[in-house]
């Protein structure tokens, strides 16, 4: 990426210098587009206990409860978030909490838009134990897209991530999931067509009197 976009801004520079500055003109746009798509700007989640951020930029396109989710172990909720060329590529983490595993499946490269993409399409798992009082596990999924076909995460089994830290990002066009435990007392607080922002935009809520807290505290006193 840093080479290219050297090479890219040598030769609009050669352009300029030994044809006509016009001639540079596509170059230029094609090296302000990958600058911007590769930015990163920082951002510091703020959050109440209960809540998850949004992994990724982009427009929330699926709210689904799941029957059953197998890396959650049960009934799941389930936002899928579309990210176009456009959009921050950065992935964070939706909490606080320790990641028990990372999986990357071969798959296929379905439009990110197509529904049929997050079971079908490449994709990177990552599960997370929350730091409590959170309900886990946790599972976000970088899903590969059309023009996607590059998926980096940075996080490995037994890192700490914070709440909103940076871990990973998926290269031109793609879909992010957040998958959390159904337990009967979570929502998610945005809707199907919202704008969300990583690290900022509050995605799903957890009761922490609800069911699941509930339940752990009966367990507790058995």
């Amino acid at each position: 990426m840093v080479l290219g976009t050297l090479l890219l801004g040598v030769l609009a520079v050669l352009l300029v210098w030994l044809v006509h500055w016009a001639a540079a003109l596509p170059l230029l746009a094609v090296l302000v587009w990958l600058l911007a798509f590769f930015r990163d700007p920082p951002r510091v989640a703020n959050l109440a206990p209960g809540e998850f951020c949004s992994p990724a930029d982009g427009k929330v396109t699926e709210i689904a409860r799941l029957d059953h989710h197998g890396q959650i172990g049960g009934p799941a909720l389930r936002v899928g978030i579309f990210l176009s060329v456009f959009n921050v590529h950065a992935n964070r983490s939706p909490c606080a909490g320790v990641v028990r595993g990372v999986q990357y499946t071969r798959g296929k490269f379905l439009d990110a838009r197509n529904p049929d993409s997050g079971p079908e399409n490449e994709a990177n798992t990552l599960v997370i134990d929350p730091d409590a009082p959170l309900r886990g596990p946790v599972v976000v999924r970088q899903v590969a897209g059309l023009i996607a076909r590059r998926i980096i995460c940075h996080a490995t089994d037994g890192d700490h991530l914070g709440a909103g830290e940076r871990f990973g990002m998926i290269k031109f066009g793609s879909r992010t999931e957040l998958i959390v435990p159904d337990d009967g007392a979570v929502q998610a607080v945005v809707k199907i067509g919202d704008k969300v922002n990583a690290g900022l935009t509050l995605l799903v809520r957890q009761d922490l009197e609800g069911s699941g807290a509930q339940s752990h505290a009966g367990d507790s006193e058995n």
